[in-house]
């Protein structure tokens, strides 16, 4: 398979390492304590821990856009914000 049209990088590495154990947690979570009912949150819409991961990886891919349209800083302070916002989402959406 030739994965040359993609410059692997450590940063890219990590990136699709994360994803996947985010996917293998949830995994995990769901096998050992079910969710149950879906959560009415802020949104107003009835979420279950997978809408909600899906909301905060959606997000924080936007912030992580975002930033790079908009500042020069570093892009770990987006990195900071996405996991606030993640861990926001999983409170109270």
């Amino acid at each position: 398979m030739d994965l040359s049209w993609m410059a692997w990088t450590w940063q890219t590495a990590s990136f699709f390492v994360a994803i996947a154990t985010f996917l293998i947690a949830m995994t995990v979570w769901e096998w050992a304590r079910p969710g149950g009912a879906p959560r009415h949150g802020v949104l107003g819409i009835h979420t279950t821990r997978g809408d909600r991961l899906f909301v905060s990886l959606l997000g924080s891919a936007y912030i992580h856009l975002g930033w790079l349209a908009l500042s020069d800083a570093p892009l770990w302070w987006a990195t900071v914000i996405s996991v606030g916002f993640a861990l926001a989402v999983f409170r109270w959406v």
